[in-house]
C-alpha cells in the first residue's frame, strides 16, 4: 500500500461504513493512477476509474484539476423487512470531485454506470458479521453449470405468472403448426410437440457459409434420428446443444436449422409467428460474445474466455472492481450491433447472456450473474444494483391496462430509434427483422382488430399512421434510399422511415429549436387527411384504418383568426390518371391534402463539436412582407439553399417560439402550427417523394 492508503483501516471502513458527506481524501486522480503500479488499493481504484471513464480511449483529457475521495455504503439489500444497516454488504466507493464533460458524454453512449465500486468477495463476508448476499463471487475459466440451474429455478418456481405468461401470446400456448425444434437427444429436425418445452438461440450468422442450413434437399435426412451431423454445425450452435443437454432440457430452437432457408414460403411462415417462439421459450441463450456463428459460447469450455476479474488483497481483504454492469456490455458487442438480434432480446421472457465479460440471466422480475451473490425470492421492498441494469423494459411483459391502449405508441416510437441504429446483411430484410414486434403490438393491443396486415405496412403503424409519418432522420449519421430486394430494384416508399438506411427518432416540435434533442415523442392535436388509401402488392388501391384524431378545445379564443380546413371530396382512382397503363408501385399512399411552394434558406446555428449531415432550414414566405419566416425544417445538408420546395400539410400541433416571424405574423395560439411534409416529384411521374418534415405557422399557410 501506498502511505495514503496504509493509513487507512479498510475492515473498518466496511464494517462501519462512511457516509459520502465525510468521505476519506484520497489525493489527486493521476497520482492514485501513477501509484497503481505498487499500491493495491490504488490499482483497483485506477482500475474502476479507468474502465469506467473510458480512459484508454480518452487518453488526453485533462485529469490535473481532480481530487479523489473513498465512502463505504451498503449497496442493497434483499431481504424484507430489512436488517440493520450495519448488517447489509457494504462497498467501496471512489469519489471524484469533478467529471469531465468529454468523459460524461462517453459513459453515456457507453451505457457504463457513473458509481465507481469495489466489492469484498464473499469468502471474506463473515470477518464483518455479515452474510454472502450482494458481496463478490469469484468467476472461473468456465461457467457453473448448477448457478445457471439455480437462477432457471429460482424465477420459475418464485416468480410466477409475471415472468411465465406473455400478454400478446393469447391463452394458447402451443406453437402454430409448422414450427421445428432440434431434438438434442435424438439429433434431429423434429416438429414442435404440442405444449413444447424448449430453449431458443440468438447468435451472429457471419463467418460461415450455407453447409450447416436446413434446406430443402437434407430436410428428410435431419428428420430421422442422428440424422443431424454435429460435426457440420458451427460453433455458436455445438456449444448451444451441449449447453440444453448439460440443463436437462430436450429442444432447442435456432433458426438456420429449424427454418427452410431455400422456401420462401416456410420462411415467410415462420418470419411471422416469430413473436410466439422467442416469447414461448423457456430461456433465450444470447451468444453476445462472439462476431460469428463459428464463436464459442465463452465459459462454457475451458479455454473459451479470458479472466476478466482483478483480485487484490488489502489487509488480508479479498477486493475486486465489480464486472460491468449487462448494459454496459452488450453495448460494446457486434451482437448488439445487429438488426435480427433486436426483436429477439425484446420479446424473450428469460435471458441468458453469454459474453467475454461473463453470464447474466435476466428474467421479468431480476438480473443476476456470475460475480454478485443476488440469487433469492425477490422481496417487495429490496433492491440490488444489478436489477435495473439489463435491457429491459423496452416493452410491456404484462397485459397493458385497457386506458394504456394508446401506450404502444410510445414502445414503438423508442423500438424504431434503437433498432434504425442497427445493421443488416441484407437490407431487404428492414421490415423482416422488426415484424415479431409489430405483431406483438398488433396481437397485444388489438391493432386494427388484432389483424398484422391490417396494422403494419412497410414498419409503419397503419392505426397512428398521422403520427408515424413524422420521424425524422438523426442528424449525424447519413442517410441512403433503400432497395427492397422482393420488388426487384424499386426502393421501399420513402414515407417509411424503412425507405431509408440510417438511423431515425421520433421528437416533438421542441426538436425543432435544438436538433439533437428528442426526448418527447410527438404531439399531434388533430389530423388533417382523412381518407388514406395504398396501392397493394397486387397493384389494387385499397383503403387503410386509421385512426383520426378531431381537434378538442376548451374555448374560442384557443382557435386562431382564420382555422385550415383540409379539402373535401370523393376520391376517384381515375382522377389521378391510376390506370393499368401506368400503374403506381405497390406501397404508394394516395390522400386528398393541400400543398404549396415555399423558399427555404439554412439556418446559421451554433457550431458543435458533433458531426452532423442534416440542418434546421427556414421556411420563408413573400406574404405579407418578403423572407417573411414561416416555419422551420430539418433536411439533409445536400439540398441546395437558397431553394423552392413543395410542401403538403399532414397535421396540427402546438410548436416553440422562435421559429417564425411573430412580430409579423402574430402570437402563438393552441394549435397554431401545422405539420407539413416537403415532397418532390419522382422522375417523370406523377408519384412525390418526402424529403423532410417540418412545421409552418397556420396563419402563414393560409
Amino acid at each position: 500500500l501506498c502511505s495514503t492508503c496504509t493509513e487507512l483501516d479498510f475492515h473498518l471502513i466496511l464494517r462501519n461504513g462512511i457516509p459520502r458527506e465525510s468521505a476519506i481524501s484520497l489525493g489527486p486522480l493521476t497520482g492514485i493512477i501513477q501509484r497503481a503500479g505498487q499500491c493495491g488499493f490504488c490499482r483497483l481504484a485506477s482500475i474502476v476509474i479507468r474502465r469506467t471513464w473510458l480512459l484508454d480511449e480518452h487518453p488526453h483529457v485533462d485529469l490535473s484539476e481532480i481530487q479523489c475521495s473513498l465512502y463505504s455504503m451498503d449497496c442493497g439489500c434483499l431481504q424484507d423487512p430489512a436488517p440493520a444497516p450495519k448488517e447489509l454488504c457494504h462497498r467501496f466507493y471512489i469519489q471524484p470531485s469533478d467529471r469531465p464533460r468529454e468523459i460524461y458524454d462517453a459513459m453515456l453512449a457507453a451505457n457504463t454506470g457513473l458509481m465507481l465500486d469495489i466489492q469484498l468477495l464473499e469468502e471474506d463476508a463473515c470477518n464483518n458479521e455479515r452474510t454472502e448476499e450482494l458481496h463478490g463471487r469469484r468467476v472461473g475459466d468456465t461457467i457453473d453449470i448448477g448457478l445457471v440451474k439455480k437462477w432457471l429455478d429460482l424465477c420459475e418456481r418464485e416468480h410466477g405468472d409475471v415472468c411465465e405468461s406473455v400478454w400478446w401470446r393469447g391463452s394458447d400456448k402451443n406453437l402454430p403448426k409448422g414450427v421445428r425444434m432440434l431434438d438434442v437427444t435424438c439429433m434431429s429436425i423434429v416438429h414442435a410437440p404440442p405444449g413444447c418445452r424448449y430453449v431458443a438461440l440468438s447468435y451472429l450468422w457471419g463467418g460461415m457459409g450455407a453447409e450447416y442450413w436446413t434446406t430443402q434437399a437434407n430436410l428428410k435426412q435431419r428428420g430421422v434420428s442422428g440424422g443431424l451431423d454435429m460435426s457440420s454445425l458451427p460453433g455458436t450452435i455445438t456449444d448451444s446443444i451441449q449447453l440444453v443437454r448439460q440443463l436437462g432440457e430436450r429442444y432447442l430452437w435456432v433458426d438456420a436449422l429449424c427454418i427452410i432457408q431455400d422456401n420462401l414460403k416456410d420462411k415467410a411462415v415462420q418470419i411471422g409467428v416469430m413473436e410466439l417462439i422467442y416469447g414461448s421459450s423457456l430461456f433465450t441463450i444470447f451468444a453476445a460474445g462472439g462476431r460469428t456463428a463459428n464463436s464459442p459460447l465463452p465459459g462454457l469450455r475451458p479455454g473459451t474466455r479470458r479472466q476478466q476479474q482483478h483480485i487484490d488483497v488489502i489487509q488480508g481483504l479479498h477486493l475486486t472492481v465489480p464486472l460491468p454492469m449487462l448494459r454496459e456490455t452488450l453495448t460494446r458487442t457486434a451482437w448488439d450491433t445487429r438488426g435480427w438480434t433486436f426483436q429477439e432480446v425484446m420479446l424473450s421472457r428469460r435471458r441468458l447472456f453469454f459474453t467475454d465479460q461473463q453470464i447474466y440471466f435476466e428474467c421479468g422480475q431480476d438480473v443476476w450473474c456470475e460475480d454478485v451473490v443476488a440469487e433469492r425470492k425477490r422481496q417487495p421492498r429490496s433492491y440490488q444494483p444489478l436489477r435495473y441494469n439489463g435491457v429491459g423494459g423496452l416493452t410491456f411483459l404484462r397485459t397493458p391496462p385497457s386506458w394504456a391502449k394508446n401506450e404502444y405508441l410510445s414502445s414503438y416510437a423508442s423500438a424504431v430509434g434503437l433498432y434504425t441504429q442497427r445493421q443488416l446483411t441484407m437490407e431487404s430484410d428492414i421490415v423482416n427483422a422488426i415484424t415479431a414486434l409489430t405483431n406483438a403490438w398488433t396481437k397485444g393491443f388489438k391493432l386494427n382488430g388484432g389483424d398484422p396486415r391490417k396494422a403494419f405496412r412497410f414498419g409503419m403503424s397503419i392505426t397512428d399512421l398521422h403520427t408515424v409519418l413524422l420521424w425524422q432522420p438523426e442528424a449525424n449519421v447519413k442517410h441512403y434510399r433503400r432497395s427492397n430486394g422482393g420488388m426487384g430494384s424499386a426502393p421501399w416508399p420513402s414515407w417509411s422511415w424503412a425507405g431509408w438506411r440510417g438511423a431515425v427518432h421520433y421528437a416533438g416540435s421542441g426538436q425543432y429549436l435544438e436538433i439533437h434533442k428528442n426526448t418527447e415523442s410527438p404531439r399531434l392535436l388533430e389530423s388533417l387527411v382523412d381518407p388514406w388509401f395504398i396501392v397493394d402488392e397486387g397493384g389494387e388501391v385499397v383503403q387503410l384504418e386509421v385512426g383520426r384524431m378531431n381537434r378538442a378545445t376548451a374555448y374560442p379564443e384557443e382557435i386562431g383568426p382564420r382555422q385550415y380546413l383540409p379539402p373535401q371530396g370523393i376520391f376517384d382512382p381515375l382522377q389521378l390518371g391510376l390506370t393499368n397503363e401506368h400503374p403506381p408501385e405497390p406501397g404508394t399512399l394516395i390522400f386528398r391534402t393541400s400543398s404549396a411552394w415555399f423558399d427555404i434558406a439554412q439556418v446559421n446555428s451554433v457550431s458543435s463539436n458533433i458531426e452532423t449531415h442534416y440542418a434546421f432550414f427556414s421556411i420563408l414566405s413573400n406574404i405579407p412582407s418578403p423572407s417573411t419566416r414561416v416555419g422551420r425544417i430539418i433536411l439533409p445538408l445536400s439540398i441546395r439553399s437558397p431553394a423552392s420546395l413543395k410542401f403538403i400539410v399532414l397535421s396540427r400541433t402546438n410548436g416553440p417560439s422562435g421559429v417564425y416571424d411573430e412580430n409579423v405574423l402574430g402570437e402563438r395560439y393552441s394549435g397554431c402550427f401545422l405539420y407539413v411534409m416537403a415532397v418532390e416529384k419522382k422522375g417523370d411521374t406523377t408519384i412525390m417523394e418526402r424529403v423532410g418534415v417540418g412545421i409552418i405557422f397556420e396563419g402563414a399557410w393560409l
